[in-house]
Formats: C-alpha cells, structure tokens, sequence
C-alpha cells in the first residue's frame, strides 16, 4: 500500500496523510509485538511516527522512556526515512523540575528523549500539554533555542486550549522564536469540541493538526460493550490511564451512539472503524490522524480509512448523530 502525503501545515515538510502512535509500546504491547506494528505500518506507507518521553500509556516512572528506546531500536540504520515526532512536559522524574514547561526541564528533557531514540534531532518537538505555572515567553524560548541548536526541526503543541494556542503564536511572532507550526488535539466522533474554536485557529494560522484518539480510545470499534464493564487488556483498564480513559468515554449516551453508528456503517458496508478514521481524514483542516495498536493486525482497518472516500450521506449521518458532542460535555 502506498499512503497519500500531506504537507504539515504551512511547513515544506511532508509527511503521510497518517500518523503511528507509539503509546501502547512497553506495557500494553511488548517489543516484538511493537516491532511487528512498526513493521506493518512502515510497509504500508507511514513515514510519520508519534511519541512522548512519558509514554507507555498508564505507566509510572518507573517505566518513563521506555517507549522512546523500543523505537529509537526499531529505528536504527533506517532513521533517515522516517519523521520522527516526541513530546515532553509530563514527569520524568521524581524532582519538581522534572515535569513542566520550565527552560531547565525541556532542554533536559529533549537531551534524554534523543539519547532513547538514539539519534541526534526530533523532526517534531511537541508540549504534550499547557503548563500554566511557566510563563509561556520562557517556554516558547526554549523552544527556539532547542530548534537554534539543531535538536529539533520544528516545534508543536499538543492538548491546548484555543486562546492558549493563539497568544503562543502571537509571542513566537512578536518575539522572532521558531514559530509553532503544529497542533496534537483530541478528536474523534465523540468528541468533537475543537472544531468549535482550536480548527478554526488551526486553518487560520496554517497548523498542522494530528488529531489523536480517533477512534475514541477503541470505542468506536464497537467490541466493547456497556453491561459486562470494561474490557482487560484495554486502555479502559491500562495501569494509571484506565480511569481518565474511562471518565472521557465510558458512559451510556456515549454507548448508544456508537450503536447508532455501527448501524450506519454496517448498511454503508463498512466497518466502524474505518468510517471512524476516514471521518476524521474527512475534515480538510485535519493533516495526519494518529492511528494506533496493541496488536499489528488491528492496524489494517485504520490503515484502510486512506483508501475510503467516504459517502457524504454517511457523513452527514455521523456528523447529525454526534452533534451533541460538538457543543461540548457542559451542555449535558
């Protein structure tokens, strides 16, 4: 298979119009099997590979970086042909200044990230989330100097609020720093409250965006199932994930519209979870949605949604059936 690219944002940098995720590697997903999903995702195409220093999912410290080392493994003697994204901010450590947005921690942090993928530069060096306790110009200044010294290419931000993201660009503007060129936001059919102002933002400003979580942490698969509770093995039951994956999605109405869903797609003759991703791929501010595994196989229906032009009357019934999850949970 070979995937359509897409350039990053207003970047000359291209990528594969879909993303890997690394997250499940080093707890839900040992090396081989890790191994075997970057396998499978490389020989479908995918160039364009996610992952943060904190990360595997529902990890402690005790395993912090241990995803970065199985793919800084994988990655040796093919570095060259692949772009390579990470992302810090979460704790890495037991010190206070072992998390956060600080100038001390991210330079720290991407000197470790680059010592476990075993390479000398990031492609993309992303803020995994806002830290409102670092006043944003010192953060943002860090960042240039970490793109100034070679570190990184670019610069990104992940899981921030509309305004926040919009005062970032307007300081890396006034102040002359290596400018934010992308943006990693939850997005899926069940929550679709970006497109309300972070997509808008985005298309204005010419960011990349590679959403995560689009298919809603495997909700949207449909093998899960309300009344026998969440499933082993999942991220609804991933060490210290499982409780934050549970609070976003495990929740009747969330249920019943994936059962709305699943009745749409199976009239359309698709399967769930590929119109899921090719809704995504649908939006045309969206650049890369970050798909993700346990298991290699589980990547083919993803992989598929490239593929998948998908019916606008589809469309149209998935966009009506989660219109609720536009407005936002408030509304409630």
């Amino acid at each position: 298979m070979t995937l359509p690219t897409t350039r990053l944002g207003r970047t000359g940098l291209t990528v594969s119009r879909l993303a890997l995720g690394t997250m499940t590697f080093g707890l839900q997903t040992d090396e081989a099997g890790a191994r075997a999903i970057l396998d499978r995702a490389a020989d479908a195409g995918i160039d364009f590979i996610d992952t943060a220093d904190v990360y595997p999912l529902g990890g402690t410290l005790a395993t912090v970086g241990r995803t970065e080392e199985i793919l800084g493994r994988w990655l040796q003697g093919q570095r060259q042909r692949y772009i390579v994204a990470t992302k810090a901010v979460g704790a890495t450590g037991p010190a206070p200044w072992d998390q956060g947005a600080s100038r001390k921690h991210l330079l720290d942090a991407i000197d470790a990230s680059l010592r476990r993928l075993g390479t000398d530069y990031v492609d993309l060096y992303q803020l995994h989330f806002d830290d409102p306790h670092t006043p944003l110009d010192e953060t943002l200044q860090a960042l240039d100097t970490i793109v100034r010294s070679g570190r990184a290419r670019y610069v990104g931000v992940s899981n921030f609020l509309a305004w926040r993201l919009a005062r970032a660009i307007g300081r890396t503007e006034l102040l002359r720093l290596a400018p934010i060129v992308s943006v990693q936001p939850r997005y899926n059919l069940l929550y679709r409250e970006i497109e309300r102002e972070l997509l808008p933002l985005a298309q204005e400003e010419g960011l990349g965006v590679i959403p995560y979580n689009p298919l809603a942490g495997g909700l949207l698969t449909g093998k899960h199932r309300l009344d026998t509770g969440p499933t082993e093995g999942t991220r609804f039951t991933l060490g210290t994930a499982a409780e934050r994956y549970q609070e976003r999605y495990w929740e009747a109405r969330k249920f019943a519209t994936v059962q709305q869903l699943q009745a749409v797609a199976q009239e359309a003759g698709l399967s769930l979870t590929t119109a899921a991703v090719a809704w995504v791929l649908a939006n045309p501010v969206v650049t890369a949605p970050i798909i993700g595994a346990s298991r290699a196989e589980q990547l083919d229906a993803s992989l598929a949604a490239v593929q998948l032009a998908l019916d606008p009357q589809v469309k149209a019934s998935f966009d009506e059936l989660t219109a609720e999850y536009r407005r936002g949970d408030s509304l409630r």
